[in-house]
């Protein structure tokens, strides 16, 4: 279990923190702002655990596999948890979980056919404008342009989450038509 394996393990113990502090903000003082700096952190264990594994060759097929599932968990349920506050539309979360199971779907069936998936240059621009989004919707900041923000963020990370997707079904076409 390397550094890079131990943060991404850390980000998942992070999820349930988040909640707690998102969903009772108004009966925690500062709630919203912990649970944003808990997100905020957690987000950034990613960015870390990739950086790290990649500069000490610590890179491990079970970091190939949990490292995207984890980011898939944090961002997920932060935009499961921002509908509840009626903050993103509900089909743009639809959509982007849909891209998820589908993707970790394929993932499965190329594991069962001794592949290895790793997440894609598209993959990564998603997640990372997926994260951006989250923290600026948890934020609700009352600027008069962060409006303007918000909904570029959320159609942004939709159409990064269909261009991903799209992506990994091209370069991994064979995953499907393979036989063991």
């Amino acid at each position: 279990m390397n550094l890079p394996n131990k943060l991404t393990i850390f980000r998942v113990f992070l999820i349930p923190i988040f909640l707690v502090f998102f969903f009772f903000q108004e009966s925690i003082p500062g709630g919203k702002w912990i649970a944003l700096a808990v997100f905020i952190i957690a987000s950034l264990t990613d960015l870390a655990d990739g950086k790290i594994a990649r500069k000490y060759n610590l890179v491990t097929d079970f970091g190939k596999f949990m490292d995207p599932l984890a980011d898939k968990l944090l961002t997920c349920s932060a935009m499961i948890a921002l509908i509840e506050f009626d903050r993103i539309p509900a089909w743009v979360v639809i959509v982007i979980i849909a891209r998820e199971f589908t993707i970790s779907g394929f993932r499965l069936v190329a594991a069962d056919n001794g592949r290895v998936i790793a997440a894609s240059m598209w993959g990564k621009v998603k997640t990372t404008f997926q994260m951006v989004m989250v923290i600026v919707l948890i934020a609700k900041l009352s600027f008069s342009w962060i409006g303007y923000l918000e909904q570029f963020l959320i159609y942004a990370s939709l159409v990064l989450t269909v261009v991903s997707l799209i992506d990994y079904l091209v370069k991994n076409k064979d995953v499907l038509s393979s036989e063991k």
